[in-house]
């Protein structure tokens, strides 16, 4: 029972998210702003510490903690900046797997070849998702998406407790 009303509040989020798609961004964008931020105050505190027994690596902590929070301000108050961050992510693991999958292929590695071109052909679709999770309007919808098939699944899970309380007889 508490499967189906999880999918149904799943499907609706996602209906709504892909009516909107902006509105499912936000929630992605403020929870990572705010873990952001916290991490740079963290940063901004152990510095004190830090700073004491060793000046570079406390100058080098306030540098991260003071870029951490702006970047965690940034995320909470633009999620289009969430979007291209996250973009960016994508577009250098695409570019990781088709430089790995190039070494492989002209490497003399006792690897098959077919392993470097799958490696390639990812790169290249992580590459064009890049490209399109740049779009906020894409993201949100691909998010709303995710959700309203989670949703669809739940409903047709079994419920576990009902599981749990069978296999007990």
């Amino acid at each position: 029972m508490k499967n189906i009303v999880i999918g149904l509040i799943l499907i609706i989020l996602g209906i709504l998210i892909l009516a909107f798609p902006i509105i499912g961004i936000i929630p992605f964008s403020l929870i990572t702003g705010l873990i952001t931020l916290f991490i740079g105050i963290g940063m901004l505190l152990a510095s004190k510490f830090l700073i004491v027994e060793n000046k570079g690596i406390g100058i080098l902590t306030i540098t991260l903690g003071i870029i951490f929070i702006i970047l965690g301000i940034v995320f909470i108050v633009n999620p289009s900046f969430f979007s291209f961050v996250a973009a960016l992510f994508i577009f250098i693991v695409g570019l990781m797997l088709i430089i790995i999958g190039i070494i492989t292929i002209i490497g003399n590695y006792r690897v098959d070849i077919k392993l470097g071109i799958f490696s390639i052909v990812l790169g290249i679709i992580f590459l064009v998702m890049a490209l399109l999770v740049s779009n906020p309007l894409i993201l949100g919808t691909l998010i709303g998406l995710c959700i309203l098939i989670t949703g669809i699944l739940m409903l047709f899970r079994k419920d576990q407790e009902s599981e749990v309380i069978i296999y007990k007889l």
